[in-house]
């Protein structure tokens, strides 16, 4: 089974927009050495040095949608990162967590960030980012990783 996640953002920009933006940080944090048109990163998508396969994907989920239904926005822009389970996995959770915050940091919007529709790493709301509780999901490393304010809250999927 892949390990994957999802970085999903009520964006005012295109998605075409949002890989430009991926794509710059991605090189500034040292995960590519050449720039990426958007167009690869929404066709075919792209792997990292590490070995993350990363794709930005336009968004129009059902009314049913579990981040409509229980966190209250829609997205529209999605970037899907899938992990390389043979590579270490830390560190390309690491190097994930750089290209959100700097999506983050471009990008206005309600934003989330989970785990197979599982986990919630962090959400923002209103302008307000929140990170898990979870130790194990954010050690003192990887939380010196987030260059913007956020709080410590955990919030969940409904179990239906």
């Amino acid at each position: 089974m892949a390990i994957s996640y999802d970085f999903e953002i009520a964006a005012t920009l295109p998605a075409r927009q949002v890989a430009e933006i991926l794509d710059h940080a991605a090189r500034e944090a040292g995960l590519l050495d050449v720039p990426v048109s958007a167009q690869e990163w929404m066709e075919k998508g792209v792997t990292t040095h590490r070995g993350t396969f990363v794709q930005v994907f336009e968004e129009h989920p059902q009314p049913w949608h579990p981040v409509i239904t229980d966190l209250g926005f829609t997205p529209t822009v999605s970037v899907s990162f899938r992990l390389d389970k043979f590579t270490d996995v830390r560190a390309q959770q690491d190097d994930m967590i750089r290209a959100v915050d700097a999506l983050l940091a471009a990008i206005p919007g309600d934003a989330l960030l989970e785990y197979q529709s599982e986990v919630i790493w962090l959400l923002r709301r209103t302008g307000v980012l929140d990170l898990s509780e979870d130790d194990e999901l954010w050690p003192q490393d990887r939380l010196a990783l987030v260059r913007r304010p956020y709080r410590r809250a955990t919030h969940t999927f409904s179990e239906d």
